[in-house]
């Protein structure tokens, strides 16, 4: 459990201060956002016209916290590095590598697409796939289909058909994480209700390795989501409305990446959706979105503006608004995962 502390405080006390200097610094070369007036169906964005001027690529400072605080907490004896964690830390720092490539053209063309935006989906569901492969094939991973241990409901999926579900968690999470970053601090702040439920998860796996055999190095996965969970809190300090510093792709892909990792190893793939409830209400707001303006010919649309959180601010709710409550629509779905998971955890202890 210190090590958790360690890893938490180090990550949000290195996240308050890199996030502060990076704010300055980009500010100073003028490494703004641009503020996109239209999106793609024509529909006018709310005005956040305000916002143009605020650095982005936060991301980086969030990460490098983490990071941090991950590293740090590993000098205290008893805590030891897996190989299935240092492939999620690359796996992390390539999507994040993705995002930073396309938050930079954004900012030199000046435009709040950047150039990879028509393909980033594709470079991002290869990625998903290599990170998927690269657990089976450097780690003993369990390969079977699991909601809160390897062996509920447990099947076996094998290598192949493991990458693929694996990959395709790893592609939806980062970016859902990356629609639900559009209000100043709703992604950072979901993130990290997430990380801590997955820090919660992996403690108690360490502690009862009778129940959960398959986790492999749990302790080291609870410090690595006690690490996130701390930079995303350090990093509210500056991104909360009204933002200092946007998040940028460049952290919203790595969260996001962190997160479906987390639940790939902690065998709790099945229960991610339920964790990270709030990113599939915005990723499913978008998707339902595009499907009925694209089935009637553009007649019709859902909501006001997608995602959805800028549906409610169509509808006159203020931004503050809008982020505490998805706060607490967030911090519903995570008790509620974690309330799956030791309700199964007490039934077999029970036994």
């Amino acid at each position: 459990m210190i090590a958790l502390l360690i890893a938490g405080s180090i990550a949000c006390g290195v996240s308050l201060v890199a996030t502060g200097l990076l704010t300055r610094l980009l500010r100073r070369r003028g490494q703004s956002q641009p503020i996109l007036e239209k999106n793609a169906a024509n529909r006018v964005v709310p005005q956040h016209q305000h916002k143009a001027g605020t650095p982005t690529m936060g991301g980086l400072a969030v990460l490098a916290a983490a990071l941090t605080g991950y590293l740090l907490s590993h000098i205290r004896q008893g805590v030891v590095f897996s190989n299935q964690t240092l492939v999620m830390i690359a796996g992390v720092l390539t999507m994040a590598l993705v995002g930073f490539i396309d938050d930079y053209i954004k900012v030199r063309k000046r435009q709040n697409r950047g150039v990879l935006w028509k393909l980033k989906g594709y470079i991002t569901l290869l990625l998903s796939f290599g990170i998927a492969a690269a657990l089976v094939l450097t780690s003993d991973i369990d390969t079977r289909l699991s909601l809160t241990r390897a062996d509920l409901p447990g099947w076996h999926l094998g290598p192949v058909v493991w990458v693929l579900w694996a990959g395709a968690i790893i592609f939806a999470t980062t970016n859902a994480v990356n629609v639900t970053d559009g209000l100043d601090g709703l992604a950072g702040g979901s993130a990290m209700f997430g990380f801590i439920a997955f820090a919660v998860i992996a403690f108690i796996g360490f502690r009862n390795p009778t129940i959960f055999p398959s986790i492999i190095n749990p302790y080291d996965l609870a410090v690595f989501a006690a690490a996130f969970a701390g930079a995303c809190a350090g990093f509210l300090w500056w991104n909360a409305a009204p933002a200092k510093i946007f998040m940028g792709d460049v952290g919203a892909l790595g969260l996001g990446a962190a997160l479906a990792l987390l639940a790939l190893s902690t065998d709790t793939q099945l229960l991610l959706p339920v964790i990270c409830g709030l990113n599939v209400i915005e990723a499913g707001s978008v998707a339902i979105q595009m499907g009925v303006f694209k089935a009637t010919h553009g007649r019709r649309r859902v909501f006001r503006l997608s995602p959805i959180h800028h549906h409610f601010e169509m509808a006159g709710w203020p931004e503050t608004t809008v982020i505490i409550r998805f706060w607490l629509i967030a911090g519903f779905f995570v008790m509620c995962g974690l309330a799956i998971f030791v309700a199964d955890f007490t039934a077999q202890v029970g036994r």
